[in-house]
């Protein structure tokens, strides 16, 4: 019998999980919660909450969240199975048998794990011998520090295709083959995987070493200058990030990871100071390890050289991701200068160098818009319709449908742009100057629409940003086309709003597709009330400004229903995986908050009012 959800649902519901944080950490009263010191991080003022009723603890401060489980394993630093002994005895409940399968390979896993220590605490030693003498002057001559040889395992594999069986004897030959770091033949024979190598351990989140990564002294033709260990009962390179159980710590203080290409780029950055950096071992970012990034930070940064290949590896990340976006999945890239990477930038320009450019990390959108526009000329109709389908193939990939439609919207909105650029017509006086629609017409309008309006406008929605924007599509009309897709969905969100929105959008098929002439009482329309606290209202604004603060708040209003949607998702999922709907609601409570307070400052900028800074 395994380990069952149901049973560890048990096993914590018979638990007190702030008595166990008590026996290590000073935890006091606050409402139906206890409050204290975070011991993931420093901290002075306190901003780690215990729930005993939810069962779980979360520090608001570095992000840290789990269950009694999670604390014996992360803060206790025991085994998943230790801990489970150890809080099933306190519980008075007897631990399941294991799975005999399933018993059997972890007792492999285990004694593998012996081998790879044993091996890294031997390469690290010879490091330190004649034999390792030009790999230690190589590390040097790179400007990495003692410290930093210590902190990331460098050693040496010496050339030699037997040495490994001879320094670990007391492995069997089995053994060395199931790590990777032996090579059987089909003869029979076998020898050493890596020979005259630099060697780095590469470790699963607990930090255990599960297999090795190993660069060569001197580059040699049809000799691969890195190589890896193979796949293994230990290791599974698509599901392992390099440096994930430093970077993990580090990134609860600085809320983002940072994606680089190789070792040596972690190594650099780390001794700089950046120490929240990853790295795929050798392939692209595959789905499992976008999972583990996704589980840390909402948006982890990637970073790429800045030449051909570092544009194509960058292309080749997104559509890996473009199915698995949503509310809150994201990505960032950052290109280098061309001919650099991390581990030059940092080395010749320093840390701020590379802080600046994760800084100014481009978005998604940006990357696609980018890499699909400069693909071919544009120079004919031909060539920008193969530019549009380009970009609606990237969208269809998208599985949510809300992040799908915002992406359609955002690139066909640059499209049209690019596109079909403003033209200058001529007027009626036959020169030349800008077009102007012609004056509406109260014909064909329906009375029941205006009423409407004017009731929504005098008074009747609650939502004063809502209303403002209602009037603001009044005032620009050529943007309610822009806009139909978000409104639609913030009419299904939110019915109440559902009548003022159809109204405008009935109201607004009387103008021509490109009309600027607002909807307004000289024309026979109901006259709007003035918002003047939105700029976007006013008449002095420029007309280019308010459509973008109008963008702004369409924005605003469509997201905080998105939020909604997820969490009634994410609720939705608590049966099945408890420990990760926790989690997720309150993240995504954290951001239902950040974006009321977006509200509310949206509302106080406009107004001129000063913000409150947080």
């Amino acid at each position: 019998m395994a380990i069952t959800p149901q049973w560890k649902d048990e096993l914590r519901a018979r638990i007190t999980l702030s008595s166990i944080i008590m026996r290590t950490d000073k935890l006091t009263k606050a409402g139906r919660e206890w409050k204290g010191c975070c011991p993931f991080h420093d901290e002075k003022t306190p901003s780690f909450y215990v729930n005993d009723q939810k069962q779980f603890y979360h520090c608001f401060g570095c992000g840290a969240h789990g269950d009694v489980i999670s604390w014996m394993t992360e803060q206790r630093g025991l085994s998943f199975i230790d801990a489970i002994k150890e809080l099933a005895a306190e519980a008075g409940m007897e631990v399941p048998a294991p799975d005999p399968v399933a018993a059997k390979k972890a007792e492999k896993r285990a004694e593998l794990v012996d081998v790879t220590t044993a091996a890294q605490e031997w390469f690290a030693d010879n490091l330190h011998t004649s034999d390792g003498r030009e790999a230690m002057a190589y590390l040097e001559r790179r400007g990495l520090t003692a410290e930093t040889l210590r902190e990331f395992g460098f050693g040496y594999a010496p050339e030699n295709k037997q040495a490994l069986p001879r320094n670990l004897a007391r492995f069997d030959e089995e053994m060395l083959v199931d790590t990777g770091m032996r090579i059987a033949t089909e003869d029979g024979s076998h020898y050493d995987r890596f020979r005259g190598r630099i060697m780095l351990p590469i470790q699963d989140a607990r930090g255990r070493v599960i297999a090795f990564g190993g660069r060569i002294l001197k580059d040699r033709d049809g000799v691969a200058k890195y190589l890896n260990s193979p796949d293994t009962p230990l290791f599974d390179k698509g599901r392992t990030l390099y440096n994930l159980h430093r970077a993990a710590p580090a990134s609860r203080q600085t809320g983002r990871v940072v994606v680089v290409e190789g070792y040596m780029d972690i190594v650099a950055l780390a001794q700089a100071g950046i120490g929240d950096v990853v790295a795929p071992l050798g392939t692209a970012l595959t789905e499992m390890q976008l999972e583990m990034l996704w589980r840390m930070v909402e948006a982890p940064v990637l970073c790429f050289d800045g030449d051909a290949a570092g544009q194509r590896a960058a292309m080749r990340a997104v559509e890996r991701a473009l199915p698995m976006l949503g509310p809150m999945r994201s990505l960032s890239i950052v290109r280098l200068p061309a001919g650099m990477d991390p581990d030059d930038l940092v080395n010749r320009e320093g840390k701020d160098a590379m802080e600046a450019l994760l800084d100014r990390a481009k978005s998604v959108l940006d990357i696609l818009w980018e890499a699909e526009s400069d693909k071919l000329p544009l120079t004919s109709p031909e060539a920008k319709a193969g530019l549009k389908a380009r970009l609606m193939a990237h969208v269809d990939t998208i599985a949510d449908s809300d992040v799908r439609a915002l992406y359609r919207r955002e690139l066909l909105d640059r499209f049209s742009a690019f596109a079909y650029p403003p033209r200058e017509k001529r007027g009626n006086n036959g020169k030349s100057g800008p077009w102007r629609p012609a004056r509406l017409t109260q014909k064909g309008l329906s009375t029941d629409a205006r009423v409407r309006l004017t009731s929504a406008m005098a008074g009747g929605a609650r939502d004063t940003l809502l209303a403002a924007v209602i009037a603001g599509l009044a005032r620009h009309p050529s943007e309610i086309s822009r806009h139909a897709e978000a409104l639609t969905r913030l009419a299904d969100a939110n019915p109440k709003a559902a009548p003022q929105i159809e109204s405008l959008m009935e109201l607004s098929e009387t103008l021509d597709s490109h009309g600027t002439n607002a909807i307004s009482v000289t024309q026979g329309y109901p006259a709007l009330p003035e918002h003047n606290r939105y700029a976007f209202l006013k008449e002095a604004t420029p007309p280019g400004e308010a459509r973008e603060e109008l963008a702004e708040a369409v924005s605003l209003l469509v997201r905080k229903p998105a939020l909604e949607a997820a969490m009634a998702a994410t609720v939705a999922k608590f049966d099945d995986d408890p420990e990760g709907s926790l989690a997720e609601q309150d993240r995504l409570r954290q951001q239902l908050t950040t974006v009321d307070e977006r509200l509310k400052a949206f509302g106080r900028r406009r107004a001129g009012a000063p913000v409150e800074q947080d």
